[in-house]
């Protein structure tokens, strides 16, 4: 899981306005000399210039295993057409560093979902060349989530992975090569729930409302999700009663009232100030002594992706009006 709990951090830039598909600050101090990898070699540079980032990485004779994932998955016309695209390529030998058979068992068709997730992943809109990324601290990828990138001394760090060559130019983007295939979260909203453990109440509550399954499948949401803790707030019997099969409805209502369509990271959210909920009512997103709240409730972790959506752990239980 991905969590940015410096909220104090957050509260700083609540002005930000994110301009392109990335956003962070890598420190003022930073130079693209310092912060960036080696660019890539002359020939390949100006062999890319002139071809797509499919046949770039055709040509470049290192990227078998990507190609040939990128053909099992079809998304070779997408990778050919206009894009532009930013694609962070695992070489061949940093899908050689995956567990025995992985790649084998990617390949095969009944896979394929799960292939172009991971694909997709190592995709961001745009065109961002390695001068850029001195100043960024993530990036919203195809797959819809998003990817962590530190800058530090020791070159840039892509959820992990070492960018080890930079900008290489295609005609419909830029390739920057990395040395670990990065992979996205693969649990969806329920699992993650389910896994974090403090969320039980939560997990029989939305088991009761006939809300897990669309939960599980649908989105993607942003949720704020109430703690155990939370639940434990509200008056006594409270949770008891609300788990009763004839206020099924009502408890649908307060659940509703945690959920957001679409993934809307903390940064977005203070910008927005505040969001419409799948109840229909509107939830107010603000920072109240440093900390990021929303309808009042703190927000006291940010930013937890899931294969549907994104998390935000909150530690009251919000209540529609009404």
């Amino acid at each position: 899981m991905k969590i940015m709990t410096a909220l104090g951090a957050l509260a700083t830039t609540a002005l930000f306005v994110q301009t392109s598909a990335f956003a962070g600050d890598c420190g003022s101090n930073k130079t693209a000399s310092t912060c960036t990898a080696a660019p890539a070699n002359a020939e390949l540079a100006s062999n890319a210039a002139r071809k797509d980032i499919v046949d770039t990485a055709v040509a470049a004779g290192s990227f078998k295993t990507l190609v040939a994932a990128v053909q099992a998955a079809d998304l070779v016309d997408a990778l050919k057409s206009d894009g532009p695209f930013t694609v962070f390529a695992p070489s061949d030998d940093a899908f050689a560093k995956l567990p025995k058979k992985t790649i084998e068992m990617l390949l095969k068709p009944e896979n394929k979902a799960m292939l172009t997730s991971i694909l997709t992943y190592h995709v961001v809109p745009g065109r961002v060349l390695a001068a850029d990324v001195v100043n960024l601290s993530n990036a919203s990828t195809l797959n819809g989530q998003r990817i962590d990138i530190v800058t530090n001394k020791d070159g840039v760090m892509i959820d992990g992975a070492k960018v080890v060559a930079t900008d290489i130019q295609c005609t419909n983007g830029v390739i920057h090569v990395i040395d670990t295939v990065i992979m996205p979260s693969t649990s969806n909203l329920v699992d993650l729930a389910s896994e974090a453990g403090s969320f039980n109440t939560l997990l029989a509550a939305a088991q009761a409302a006939g809300l897990a399954d669309t939960l599980a499948n649908g989105g993607p949401f942003t949720v704020f999700a109430p703690t155990d803790e939370a639940f434990a707030k509200l008056p006594a019997g409270t949770v008891d009663m609300l788990l009763k099969p004839e206020n099924k409805q009502k408890l649908a209502d307060i659940l509703k009232y945690h959920v957001v369509s679409g993934r809307i990271y903390a940064r977005d959210a203070v910008g927005a100030e505040r969001a419409k909920t799948l109840l229909g009512q509107k939830v107010m997103i603000g920072i109240n002594d440093g900390r990021l709240t929303v309808n009042g409730a703190n927000i006291v972790a940010t930013d937890i992706e899931a294969s549907n959506g994104v998390v935000h752990v909150i530690d009251s239980v919000l209540l529609p009006t009404g």
